[in-house]
Parts: C-alpha cells; structure tokens; sequence
C-alpha cells in the first residue's frame, strides 16, 4: 500500500468516499459460478422463477466490491493490521446487472489499545448505495491500526 495512513489520521466522523463501480452481468455469473453458486446469482431463468424476478449479485460479491473501492479511495493504509471482524451486516436490496455501486465508511469511534501500545482499534461503518441512492447493504467493522512510527 502507498498510503501513509496510520491510527492518528483517522477522525471520528469522517467520511470516506468511493468512486463507484458497474457491475455486469458477465462479472454476477462469473462470481456466482467461482464463490456463490446457488441459482438467482447464476442461472438466469431459474433467477427469472426465484422472489427476486431475475439475476441478482451475491451480497459477498457486493461487499467485496465495496471494501475494494474503499481501498483505492485510501480508508486503509500501512497502518492496517487486518480485522477481528465485522458486527451486523445486512443486506436490504439486490444487485442488479448494469447497477452502478457507490461504497462509504463513516469513523464511528476509534481508541488506543490497553494492551498493544503500538496500535489502536478503529470502528467503522460501511455501506454501500446503488446508482438511485438506496442502501443495498451495510455492516459495522473493527480496524486494528499501528500507530505511526517514531
């Protein structure tokens, strides 16, 4: 990673913003057949039968997309130690061929590690709107960040 962001250039409240993404149809049915395979990510007239009226994205394939465009608007950076995990992820409507996907994060606290003095622990929520504004997903994770150097 390039970017220098470490624990102390995070600012609760902030807001990062990503350039968005389309996805195709071509990108649904390749994920959908390496990682997701039931039948409304990858068979289009079983998608067509199913309560979603066609072909929709998997909600892994939408986050992944999310926390990818985050990275490349710099949320994280050398100072990322990884994650212990993410708290209430949700998914409220379907990605649908040719949506266009726009992923934020919002600082919601952060907070000096009692027991690793190198690093501290940073909470964000993540969410992720269509090309109309409407949430399609959303979760809550937990950043372990090294302090800056020196």
């Amino acid at each position: 990673m390039k970017n220098e962001r470490y624990y102390e250039d995070y600012q609760t409240g902030e807001v990062i913003e990503a350039a968005g993404v389309t996805v195709s149809e071509a990108d649904i049915l390749d994920f959908a057949f390496r990682y997701d395979p039931q039948p409304f990510h990858l068979d289009k007239t079983a998608a067509q039968a199913s309560i979603y009226r066609g072909l929709i994205a998997s909600g892994w394939q939408t986050g992944l997309l999310g926390f990818r465009m985050l990275l490349q608007a710099n949320l994280l950076g050398k100072g990322s130690m990884g994650s212990p995990g993410l708290d209430e992820l949700r998914w409220f409507l379907p990605v649908r061929p040719n949506d266009t996907l726009y992923a934020k994060a919002r600082i919601e606290e952060k907070r000096e590690s009692q027991s690793k003095p190198d690093r501290g622990i940073v909470r964000m929520k993540y969410w992720i709107e269509n090309q109309k504004g409407e949430t399609v997903m959303s979760f809550l994770g937990t950043q372990l960040v090294k302090k800056r150097p020196g």
